[in-house]
């Protein structure tokens, strides 16, 4: 009888997190165990490279295929799209970038955090893997990242997979600017460890199980980070990408989860309405990271779009 090889290590390292469960400091251990499975899974290996600049990146790569690039959001890192490349990888070159000031990328205080800016230093990210075009994927400011990349570099981007992208100047107000202008506290700021739970319902509809360790882990690095992504925010705050990308013909599919919180789903029009050939799905009983909350169902949306859009070039 022939052993399933994928599932007895995923039993072994289970275990192991059972086992860890037993120790006194357990977060790190189960963190960097729960981390490694999620990536094996999804056939991504973490590398890293210096930028011609000077700053450090660090980035997951998986796959093979036409390159693929997902830039995650505001203090999330390239794990927020570990889980949906596991459908992704089979298909394509899958490559996941830490955003400098995030993750394991430079931390830089000084540095322009608004939109162009960022996606500048995506497109020297990009050339530094010897890449020219390429596929653009993001989530919240990882999108408003992407559009702004295609914008500035429309001959090097085949296509464009916007998750809940910010940067959308008429897009209707969502809770979090609502919440914002009521003078509350910014709930996508971590200052303590309960913060995290909290941020995590309001930015998500149905966010995945964490055990209480692992969300204390990511708590801590975001609150060692909070100084700089209260600049990055202020920054990214009243930014626009809707002038430079009025117009861009790059074939765009826009997915937005209906429950929204953080930046409302009534964007999505507004947003086609920019883009000529763009198409949109609002996810029902999703928040604001359908790559997380509907992983399989936000890639299968994703190949069928890859799959139109290249049987229309063949014509």
């Amino acid at each position: 009888m022939k052993l399933n090889i994928k599932l007895l290590t995923a039993s072994l390292m289970g275990g192991l997190l059972i086992l860890l469960s037993g120790c006194d400091d357990i977060g790190p251990p189960m963190t960097r165990t729960a981390l490694s499975i999620e990536r094996w899974r999804s056939d991504l290996q973490r590398k890293e490279i210096d930028l011609p600049n000077g700053a450090h990146m660090a980035y997951l790569e998986g796959g093979k295929g036409a390159p693929l690039v997902l830039v995650h959001g505001f203090g999330t890192d390239k794990d927020n799209f570990t889980r949906v490349a596991r459908w992704l990888t089979p298909h394509y070159r899958v490559i996941i970038p830490d955003l400098i000031g995030f993750g394991e990328s430079s931390h830089l205080p000084e540095v322009d955090y608004r939109f162009a800016a960022q996606a500048a230093r995506v497109h020297d990210f990009v050339q530094s893997l010897g890449l020219k075009r390429v596929s653009l994927g993001g989530n919240s400011m990882g999108g408003a990242i992407a559009l702004s990349y295609a914008a500035q570099h429309p001959q090097d981007v085949e296509s464009l997979w916007l998750l809940d992208p910010a940067g959308i100047a008429e897009a209707p107000y969502g809770d979090l600017a609502r919440t914002l202008l009521a003078g509350k506290p910014n709930p996508l700021i971590i200052t303590k460890e309960s913060d995290f739970p909290a941020m995590m319902q309001f930015a998500m509809s149905d966010p995945p199980y964490l055990p209480t360790p692992v969300m204390n882990v990511l708590a801590r690095q975001r609150i060692a980070n909070q100084s700089l992504e209260r600049s990055v925010f202020k920054q990214i705050a009243l930014d626009s990408v809707s002038k430079e990308i009025r117009g861009l013909t790059t074939p765009t599919l826009i997915v937005w989860g209906a429950e929204d919180r953080v930046l409302s789903a009534g964007a999505a029009p507004v947003l086609r309405s920019l883009l000529p050939r763009s198409e949109a799905i609002i996810m029902p009983h999703v928040g604001h990271a359908p790559m997380i909350e509907q992983p399989r169902q936000s890639a299968e949306d994703y190949l069928r779009f890859r799959a139109r859009i290249d049987a229309r070039s063949l014509l």
